[in-house]
């Protein structure tokens, strides 16, 4: 039987190696603990509620309990009964008293366009209702909409507690009240066409920044220090200007009468009364993103390349390779890592991008971002907004996970 080993103090040492090891990591967490907090906080916890806000129609709910309850007995056939009719008035009525019955208005347009106006002017003849009469005819009576069976079955479908509608509606579907699935009239489509468009343009600028990042990064990588240190600076310059200044600084440069078509005009490449559209379309887009996010190609690139002996592809040309057959079959593939690092780096950026687009690419720019924002700041339809947020959500961390099964998160070079 082996004797147990014991410290100077008598203690053994398998505990005290114990407490030691404890020690350490809570001391590890506790260094830890603050950026761990700041993640919880500000990404966790409000992506979270993204995806909750998505789906979630509590407060519509609760403003209209009573109607809801009542209508799980209605099929939606025919129009409602005087139970569902006298329940909605008594709780438009209370919402009347408490101010809140804009926001029902405002919820069910959201299922239905006309309920604003619709519950806005209904709101207003409430007083003039005989309790003791006809609550559906005297609703019709108050406007003509009360008469459209359509506007009951939205009534019913917005009282939902909770529902998905809005993960259709980004993919320019709509779930019809009796459960079948079917596409949104020709002329409202527009979200699919922003998401497929999306997707293009952060191909498209992925593709050009490397074009344009890879001989750059070479470059970078065979000059002498105090030369590429110089050359650096100027590929990190425009972080240190503000996003919005750079931005705008496109705009002056690509508009009609801007810098680039001046110049065109005044070398004689271009006549005076064809100047080029350069602006409020794809191609101002594309020429201002792939210049914002340049450097983010460059740095992986670079980093790569950097680590890249010279000799390599002095022994392939000494052995009889071509400059270019040593290239493709030696260097190139040896510059994979910061490839796919720069290429996923810009593609995320790329994907969510916002200020750019919304100002440079104008109508025919519009990004899904742009979309998100539309519905945050103006239609307020915030469940419509998130729906579509947490899509590109989850389309980036596809992303990431298909880098992660074919390069390897640990492989990622940034610098």
């Amino acid at each position: 039987m082996t004797a147990e080993i014991r410290t100077s103090d008598g203690e053994l040492l398998s505990v005290k190696l114990k407490k030691v090891e404890r020690r350490r990591r809570t001391t590890a967490f506790l260094l830890a603990a603050p950026l761990l907090f700041f993640i919880v906080f500000a990404y966790v916890i409000p992506i979270f509620q993204m995806l909750g806000r998505s789906i979630d129609n509590a407060e519509m709910n609760s403003f209209l309990t009573e109607t809801h309850e009542v209508m799980q007995t209605w099929d939606g056939s025919e129009m409602p009964g005087e139970d569902v009719t006298s329940t909605f008035y008594y709780e438009l009525k209370t919402a009347v008293e408490n101010k809140y019955h804009g926001k029902i208005a405002t919820r069910l347009n959201y299922e239905k366009g006309g309920f604003t106006s619709l519950i806005k002017k209904t709101s207003r003849k409430l007083k003039n209702f005989d309790e003791n009469a006809n609550f559906l005819d005297q609703f019709i009576d108050v406007h003509k909409k009360w008469g459209d069976i359509e506007y009951w079955q939205a009534l019913k479908r917005g009282t939902d507690a909770y529902h998905f509608r809005k993960y259709l509606t980004t993919f320019d579907y709509e779930q019809k009240f009796d459960g079948s699935i079917e596409r949104i009239p020709e002329k409202l489509r527009i979200n699919v066409t922003l998401w497929l468009r999306t997707i293009f343009v952060a191909v498209g600028v992925t593709f050009c920044c490397f074009i344009l990042a890879y001989p750059i990064s070479h470059l970078l990588s065979v000059l002498p220090t105090r030369y590429s240190n110089l050359l650096m600076i100027c590929v990190l310059l425009p972080f240190w200007t503000s996003l919005l200044v750079r931005t705008s600084s496109w705009m002056v440069l690509l508009q009609k009468q801007g810098v680039l078509n001046d110049t065109l005009v005044s070398l004689g490449f271009v006549a005076d009364e064809s100047r080029l559209e350069l602006m409020y379309n794809m191609t101002g887009t594309f020429i201002a993103m792939t210049q914002i996010l340049l450097p983010f190609m460059v740095l992986p690139l670079y980093s790569v390349m950097k680590t890249i002996s010279p000799s390599l592809m002095r022994a392939a040309t000494s052995m009889g390779a071509t400059p270019f057959h040593a290239f493709r079959k030696i260097y190139f593939p040896l510059t994979y890592a910061g490839i796919s690092a720069g290429s996923i780096l810009v593609f995320v950026l790329a994907i969510g991008y916002y200020i750019t687009p919304a100002l440079v690419g104008g109508a025919k720019g519009i990004l899904i971002s742009n979309r998100i924002a539309y519905h945050m700041q103006q239609s307020l339809d915030w469940s419509l907004a998130t729906a579509m947020a947490t899509v590109l959500l989850i389309a980036v961390l596809v992303v990431y996970w298909l880098y992660n099964k074919i390069v390897g998160i640990d492989n990622m070079r940034l610098g």
